[in-house]
């Protein structure tokens, strides 16, 4: 029998990437840790997520490398996976004699066991990750920008590069991908000694010891890279950008390939579509009524502003000049127009002058000036202790925010 401490798990998926099922032999089965002699299953490495399946009828549910040995770790009955360390101490799941029928333990070392991943996941990250190769090696070619930062899982798959990309740079990258797409070319596979691949070109983010395994697509990109591809770049599909920003320094960029760009653009159509007919145009034509819409909006939100600057000067003119304080509430009302206001009542009094922009279920933002020889902060005091409002200011003025009604906010300013 195979000695776990001393032999590495043979890699099916080396041999074959489109192996989606195998046989192998249980070096050691502990908790719910299973280490066997050759697996098709691809841990966690190089940024990519960890393959799925089923090991001996057992659900694997995460796969991690240590020391040349693939762990997998399994989903028992009796037995949930943990997380932290593959091969950490666990209570053992066994399969008694008079088990439930149907109920599945750990295989024994030494035990035969038949494993299958899941092909439609795997077949997605080898999309993922040639469409990313593709990428990242198109602009290390235009830019000279590394890349520093790898993830694929089954959410997301972004690249970090050392580099600002332009727009214009992006969307240049993205059909040179696509063009490569199509021309459906051939990858290369090898693994060469560190001797040999001194006189290869190749990108690595590492100084990569012993042997070393590159992948290249003629014509476009040589990588190290530990991870599955696909035999031919056709397979990818296409590659779609997602987003850039800003990361470090460079760009992180989140791409998409395959079946999972053709989800997300669909989706996007969908909603595109929708909003096209909410606006009664055709999806060619949203941007544009788009662009309409949003200036009809800001024209009307002036005008609107405009009447309640003229609406507060109104109301301010109505209140009696001997009116000790001046309370005034709008629905809404500029910030600018409300200063002014609260000024000019304020010079005409001894007390306070106080607009209050909301309603009663929002609340209401405030600015209050203090007339002749009042403390506008003393306002702000009371509205502090009776309503627990926030703000503060100035003698001369203050602003904040409070949750109460207009009743009780003008009971207030007239009791003070």
């Amino acid at each position: 029998m195979l000695d776990a401490n001393h032999v590495k798990t043979g890699k099916i998926y080396y041999e074959d990437a489109y192996a989606a099922s195998f046989t192998a032999v249980v070096v050691s089965a502990e908790g719910n840790d299973i280490v066997l002699d050759r697996t098709a299953f691809f841990p966690e490495e190089g940024g990519q997520s960890a393959d799925t399946g089923t090991l001996a009828g057992l659900e694997v549910v995460d796969v991690r490398i240590r020391d040349g040995l693939i762990h997998h770790i399994v989903k028992t009955e009796k037995n949930e996976p943990e997380s932290g360390d593959a091969g950490e101490n666990r209570d053992t799941v066994t399969n008694p004699e008079g088990a439930a029928e149907g109920s599945v333990g750990l295989p024994s070392p030494g035990d035969t066991v038949s494993g299958t991943i899941d092909w439609e996941r795997r077949f997605s990250n080898m999309q993922q990750h040639s469409g990313e190769h593709l990428f990242s090696g198109i602009t290390h070619r235009k830019y000279g920008y590394d890349n520093v930062g790898f993830h694929l899982s089954d959410r997301e798959v972004t690249l970090d590069f050392s580099g600002v990309i332009p727009p214009e740079g992006l969307a240049e990258i993205e059909e040179e991908v696509n063009r490569a797409v199509t021309a459906n070319i051939e990858s290369v596979i090898m693994t060469v000694s560190g001797e040999e691949s001194r006189k290869i070109d190749y990108r690595s983010k590492l100084d990569l010891p012993g042997e070393i395994r590159i992948v290249t697509f003629p014509g476009v990109d040589a990588c190290a890279c530990c991870a599955p591809h696909v035999r031919r770049t056709g397979e990818i599909g296409l590659l779609k950008v997602i987003s850039c920003v800003a990361y470090k320094g460079g760009s992180r960029v989140s791409i998409l390939c395959g079946a999972r760009a053709f989800r997300y653009l669909a989706e996007e159509h969908r909603i595109l579509t929708g909003i096209a007919n909410e606006m009664t145009t055709s999806v060619g034509e949203v941007t544009a009524s788009y662009h309409r819409m949003r200036d009809e909006i800001r024209d009307l939100k002036e005008k609107k502003l405009s009447m309640n600057r003229r609406l507060l000067l109104l109301e301010a003119e109505r209140i009696p000049a001997d009116e000790r304080n001046a309370v005034i509430f709008e629905e809404e009302a500029d910030a600018r127009a409300v200063r002014e206001t609260v000024l000019g009542l304020a010079e005409k009094r001894t007390g306070y002058a106080a607009v209050f922009t909301g309603n009663d279920g929002d609340g209401y933002s405030y600015i209050i000036a203090g007339g002749n020889g009042a403390d506008a902060r003393s306002a702000a005091s009371l509205l502090r202790e009776k309503f627990g409002a926030r703000g503060g200011g100035k003698p001369e003025m203050v602003q904040g925010f409070v949750h109460a009604k207009e009743v009780e906010l003008a009971a207030l300013f007239r009791e003070s």
